[in-house]
């Protein structure tokens, strides 16, 4: 039965539980899958699917973010779409795409669109009108 009243106070008490235990071990985690095995990477945001709060889920073992994100494919719709290092018009242009170029959304904010140019390419933000799902 769970009682605040019983054990723990609410703000010590842990939010889940793996197992028989309150806290996260070697041993509650069979697979190993959650080690930090050293520092996360730093990699270049203009080449790398990375911010501080997500990232590509490829650089999960890489990179330690709170959120991982699978992309979802799009083609910019016309040729000239600007790619901009950030979410405004009047940041830096990172490259300029086709049309039918791949990218592939990590995250939609607003009316932009983050995420890579292929799965090779820059990494940036489009506005969410240059694109389409495929």
């Amino acid at each position: 039965m769970d009682n605040l009243l019983d054990g723990q106070t609410g703000a010590n008490r842990p939010i889940f539980t793996f197992g028989e235990s309150a806290t996260l071990t070697a041993a509650a985690i069979p697979t190993g899958q959650l080690c930090l095995s050293g520092p996360a990477e730093k990699l270049d945001a203009g080449h790398w699917p990375v911010r501080g709060d997500l990232a590509h889920i490829r650089l999960a073992g890489r990179c330690f973010v709170p959120h991982y994100a699978v992309p979802m494919e799009h083609k910019v719709v016309p040729a000239g779409a600007k790619l901009f290092a950030t979410n405004s018009k009047d940041a830096e242009v990172r490259d300029v795409l086709g049309g039918n170029s791949l990218f592939n959304v990590l995250e939609i904010a607003g009316d932009w669109a983050w995420g890579q140019v292929g799965d090779d390419g820059f990494v940036g933000y489009l506005p969410l009108a240059a694109l389409v799902a495929t």
